[in-house]
């Protein structure tokens, strides 16, 4: 048997752009390896900062994100993807750039939810920064116009502990914040079928919110679990 080269490293299909970031990364979430049942690569983006990505729209990271995107392919990766929901902004740009399969964010997923659900039933979106959350990027995730938003902004714990890059995190605080602000969600909108969690640090209570709303809950694990599916097909 022979078999081909090219590559720097292998068995790690998927690529993560990774912000700069101090806060804890518990299992579960994105930037912690034990989250993942297959490899993955990681690349840390230099000044991609929460606070610059969320709050400031990525302003002037463009460059940077495709500078760390193109060195993770030429590692070896097959698809790349990122830690925050927000880089949809960046979408067709990586791709663009890289050419590879991108799946920038976690947003992407709700058209295809809707498709899933029954007739009167839509995705609703739980993000960690609604006010910051803007037409632009809903349009660049395709996100379709109407679409119900909920956030944890206001909560005692999760949004303030990532968004200001805490060296702590308060768990238990940080999950009810998550569960609290999806019931919320599911009042306000009887119509709800399903949740897409814009925030990949929102991974670790996916099981709480759909504990408490009794709803399906699609999060960034359930995207690139499916992305990295294509780029590795299982075999039988």
């Amino acid at each position: 048997m022979k078999v081909r080269g090219g590559k720097a490293i292998y068995g790690a299909s998927v690529g993560i752009l990774m912000l700069e970031a101090q806060f804890p990364r518990i299992p579960g979430d994105m930037g912690n390896a034990l989250t993942w049942d297959f490899p993955v690569h990681y690349r840390v983006v230099r000044d991609a900062s929460p606070d610059r990505v969320v709050r400031r729209g990525a302003e002037g990271l463009l460059d940077n994100f495709i500078e760390a995107a193109k060195g993770l392919v030429a590692d070896g990766v097959d698809g790349i993807t990122t830690n925050c929901g927000f880089l949809c902004l960046f979408q067709e740009e990586l791709a663009s750039a890289v050419g590879v399969p991108v799946a920038a964010s976690s947003l992407m997923q709700v058209d295809m939810v809707n498709r899933l659900l029954p007739a009167g039933k839509r995705a609703g979106v739980l993000t960690i920064s609604a006010s910051t959350l803007t037409p632009a990027h809903l349009e660049k995730a395709r996100v379709p116009e109407g679409t119900p938003i909920g956030s944890t902004e206001g909560g005692r714990e999760f949004t303030r502990a990532i968004l200001n890059n805490e060296l702590e995190l308060d768990v238990e605080a940080a999950r009810k914040d998550n569960v609290e602000a999806a019931l919320k969600m599911q009042r306000d909108h009887p119509d709800i079928g399903a949740l897409v969690l814009e925030c990949t640090n929102m991974l670790p209570y996916a099981a709480d919110i759909r504990n408490a709303t009794g709803l399906p809950v699609y999060s960034m694990l359930s995207f690139v679990s499916w992305f990295q599916s294509g780029l590795v097909p299982r075999r039988f």
